[in-house]
């Protein structure tokens, strides 16, 4: 039987996770054996079964940073290591580490990028490590075809590029839960609603500017899910602006999908990206969206413009004329039109042949 490792020390709350159980689940149907490897015991029910998950025995190191889980997972590879012959590694994070390991002990390794270049490369030095290290693997997959050409012509290399395979079924099921929640509730008023890490890439602080500078202009509930660093930062500004009636912080959502369906507009203000799932998942939901231009994926997915609006990464400006312009256009032509037309394009994020498209690679070096 074919021998897959799969290693991603820390495991956490975000798109890369969910593509790690799709990829992992298909591959394991396929008749690969999966191993993974992780730091988080904790996530272990979260996996099929039939993976081969090997962790720390107590959840002791789950709250631990990554550099530390790492060290960890260090140790756990090379126990693998010794007990197995003849194994191909596919690394989802601390990339650079695993590569180097990798070579030490003469594995063979496809290394998976999620965030564009800018989020990792911008100092000198670790340019020049990865430039050296990314001649190693046997494949770089990135999934979006403008991360490929930046990541490309920064490194010299030829990545392979496979979108993040979106499952449209679980979403569509998922999103017909009932929720109760009365915040979106409210009559003649525009649900806002954004999904991510509270982090400086995210930038949240962004939209909370531009909408407190609109707060006297249109009607407007804001929602954004998830955790993380910048909590306080957004809390207190919330709070200092008197936004509190007119913006919630609900933290994780295993299921956002009742959230974002009970919305109207959804808004992405990151910095950087690599193909954010949460841009797939409201165009599935036919959601009106605004996203910055940030490298990577955005432009992608909204086609240029033609399925939704792209402002500058960081405008503050831009960001409040184009919610301005969906609260002028909503449920007319000119926003309806994108939405269907982002809709009606979402075929080259297919589940099934994104999926495939891992498992013909993974079986060229198994």
């Amino acid at each position: 039987m074919s021998k897959l490792l799969i290693f991603i020390p820390s495991i956490e709350d975000g798109g890369v996770e969910k593509n790690l159980f799709l990829i992992s689940d298909y591959l394991i149907e396929k008749g690969i054996h999966v191993s993974l490897i992780t730091a988080n015991q904790d996530k272990k029910k979260l996996f099929n079964k039939k993976i081969n998950f090997i962790s720390p025995h107590n959840s002791y190191w789950s709250t631990k940073g990554r550099f530390l889980k790492t060290i960890v997972c260090f140790y756990l590879l090379l126990k693998f290591y010794f007990l197995n012959n003849n194994f191909l590694i596919l690394s989802f994070q601390a990339n650079i580490y695993a590569i180097f390991f990798s070579i030490i002990l003469n594995i063979k390794i496809i290394t998976r990028s999620n965030t564009a270049p800018k989020g990792w490369s911008s100092n000198f030095i670790k340019r020049h490590i990865f430039k050296i290290f990314f001649r190693f693997p046997k494949s770089i997959i990135v999934n979006s075809l403008e991360f490929k050409k930046q990541l490309d012509n920064e490194f010299k290399i030829k990545s392979t590029c496979i979108y993040n395979p979106f499952n449209e079924k679980t979403v569509k099921i998922k999103s017909q839960k009932k929720i109760f929640f009365d915040f979106f509730k409210k009559k003649n008023t525009i649900n806002i609603i954004n999904i991510g890490r509270m982090t400086d890439q995210k930038d949240q602080i962004l939209i909370l500017k531009a909408l407190n500078n609109l707060k006297n202009k249109i009607n407007f509930k804001c929602l954004i899910l998830g955790k993380g660093s910048n909590y306080l930062k957004l809390n207190n500004f919330i709070i200092n602006n008197n936004l509190k009636n007119k913006v919630k912080l609900s933290g994780f959502k295993s299921n956002p999908y009742p959230y974002i369906k009970m919305a109207n507009l959804f808004i992405l203000s990151s910095r950087y990206e690599g193909l954010p799932n949460v841009l797939l998942e409201a165009q599935y939901l036919k959601k009106f969206i605004i996203s910055t231009n940030c490298p990577t994926g955005p432009k992608e997915i909204l086609l240029n413009g033609k399925a939704g609006k792209l402002i500058e990464v960081g405008n503050q400006k831009q960001l409040e004329q184009a919610i301005v312009y969906y609260n002028n256009n909503i449920g007319g032509s000119k926003i309806n039109n994108k939405i269907s037309y982002g809709k009606s394009n979402m075929k080259r994020f297919n589940f099934e042949t994104n999926c495939f498209k891992y498992y013909k690679l993974i079986k060229k070096f198994i």
